[in-house]
């Protein structure tokens, strides 16, 4: 049976979220420069510590998404993951948290120039499901690598930190071939040792990277991009939005224990 979900909703200035029928929500961002962040989420997690997240393994999400274009700038998405980044998102009511690798699985949009995957075989634009999987490394654990971070700054080095990555973290993208535009029911079923998703009651990936939970769960829209390529420049920030950026949601349900 699916269960209650307890959605807070989050939006920086000159976003939006709306609930617009039972169920049924749009996030919106409205045009704007580059220089502007601009973010519009569903979550269930913002205010918690990480070992509160509410979900873990055997459950499965499904929902219908429609998005204004096929190439919005920046991302859009919905599932899990563990906020690794603490992303405070400009918002108050914000549980402090700090950087861990990622764990996540979810379907996930990211338009150019974000190149979002570790490994060079992967798909890093695109409509993908994605699924990462990482050690579980205690926050302050993480400070420890504090001094690597210089390397970033040169390409050899931020690239022998990116191979270094890839024992830490294991990752799985497919790229879907859809029109994002229209309604599609989206679903992935989520065990302790795979993940599969589906498009439309079509299977569309399947992958035994799976996360460790407990994982919070996230609906978004946002203008940002972060780029690691093969190449080792790192690169993040903002891009412009043309025109109203939305995504739309509804239907949302989980089912533990499938």
């Amino acid at each position: 049976m699916p269960v209650t979900l307890d959605l807070q909703s989050r939006a920086t200035e000159g976003a939006t979220v709306e609930q617009i029928g039972p169920g049924h929500w749009r996030l919106s961002i409205s045009p704007g420069p580059g220089s502007r962040y601009g973010v519009a989420q569903l979550d269930d997690y913002m205010s918690l510590t990480r070992s509160a997240f509410r979900w873990r393994p055997p459950l499965s999400l499904s929902l219908r998404v429609r998005v204004s274009h096929a190439s919005l700038p920046g991302t859009w998405g919905c599932g899990f993951w563990n906020d690794p980044f603490a992303m405070s998102l400009g918002l108050r009511e914000v549980a402090r948290r700090l950087m861990v690798p990622p764990n996540a699985a979810w379907f996930f949009h990211a338009s150019a120039p974000n190149y979002l995957a570790l490994r060079d075989d992967h798909p890093a634009q695109g409509l993908l499901a994605a699924t990462f999987s990482s050690i579980k490394i205690p926050g302050l654990l993480t400070l420890l690598g504090a001094p690597l971070l210089p390397l970033l700054l040169w390409p050899r080095g931020a690239r022998a930190l990116r191979r270094m990555a890839r024992r830490a973290v294991h990752e799985y993208a497919a790229q879907l071939e859809t029109d994002p535009t229209e309604w599609h029911r989206y679903r992935l079923e989520w065990q302790s040792d795979s993940v599969r998703f589906f498009l439309d009651g079509q299977p569309c990936g399947e992958t035994p990277v799976a996360p460790r939970g407990p994982l919070g769960l996230v609906l978004w829209i946002d203008n940002q991009y972060a780029a690691f390529p093969p190449t080792g420049a790192l690169r993040f920030g903002t891009l412009p939005v043309p025109e109203p950026a939305w995504l739309e949601v509804a239907h949302i349900e989980i089912e533990p224990g499938i």
